[in-house]
């Protein structure tokens, strides 16, 4: 009896690793609820990988391509929705839209790049806070997956910023007056290559930052999230009350997480440009 017990609970322990790894990690398929089994794997459509200059490139679906086509899918229906909506007092939905909106123009964007730096950037903050958010605000849902657990992600999330903060600089000083700034004022001449490539290193750190920041972040969240849930099913009836109870805890944090890291990713967005157009010349 023991040692079928025993099996029992490693057979359950397996399948909650199973699970976990598939909520955080990447796949060619999705798994949906099933009757007669833990998971129902629904293998997602391949394309044949292709070579250009030695690099293998894999165009095939995942379940986090997914989860960012969805997400996509959502933001665009609802900016129809609240479009179809608008009012001079807008209610329900579409206030707390309009709340998210002005909280990232006018306590995010004018703080960090003024009033024509905020005109011309909120639009790309606030695609990028609403596609981070839903991406993972999904990632809590029911057999979804987090797309921002992907590195590959949040890299090209990074990038996009990245490009957006260059841009920025060469638009406001001139592409020569951008690179001239790598220089401070009164540096010798003789140390002037080494400030260089230090300013170049500080300039891809700040991508690098974001990127990793907002992968550790989602990583680590759902990994304690659904390891708390796991122990329903391999421990004893007598811990389900504290383990149900700290999970949901837990899962109320991950929510603030999930909307904190995106914050955080579109506010040092503007703080990096505001860095580059304000006070420049």
């Amino acid at each position: 009896m023991v040692a079928e017990h025993a099996a029992e609970a490693g057979n359950m322990g397996q399948q909650v690793g199973h699970m976990i790894m598939h909520h955080i990690t990447n796949g060619p398929h999705m798994e949906l609820p099933s009757y007669n089994d833990f998971t129902n794997e629904v293998h997602l459509p391949h394309i044949p990988a292709f070579e250009i200059l030695g690099v293998t490139i894999d165009m095939s679906i995942t379940r986090h391509v997914v989860m960012m086509i969805l997400a996509a899918v959502l933001l665009i229906l609802m900016g129809l929705l609240i479009r179809r909506k608008i009012a001079i007092v807008p209610r329900g939905f579409t206030s707390l839209v309009e709340s998210f909106v002005l909280f990232i123009r006018d306590d995010i964007a004018k703080t960090t790049m003024g009033e024509a730096g905020a005109r011309r950037y909120t639009p790309y903050l606030c695609s990028t806070f609403f596609f981070i958010l839903t991406c993972n605000l999904l990632g809590l849902v029911p057999y979804g997956s987090t797309a921002t657990s992907n590195v590959s992600v949040t890299a090209a999330l990074a990038f996009m910023s990245f490009l957006m903060i260059q841009g920025a600089g060469m638009r406001k000083m001139g592409v020569f007056g951008y690179f001239k700034h790598l220089i401070p004022p009164g540096v010798p001449w003789w140390l002037a290559p080494v400030m260089v490539v230090v300013e170049l290193m500080g300039v891809l750190a700040k991508p690098f930052a974001l990127c990793i920041r907002l992968f550790a972040n989602m990583v680590a969240g759902h990994a304690v999230i659904l390891s708390l849930i796991g122990l329903i099913f391999v421990m004893s009836f007598w811990v389900f009350p504290l383990t149900v109870a700290f999970g949901a805890f837990m899962y109320l944090l991950e929510l603030f997480v999930a909307l904190l890291q995106a914050y955080i990713f579109t506010m040092l967005t503007s703080l990096f440009i505001g860095l580059l157009i304000v006070g420049e010349h």
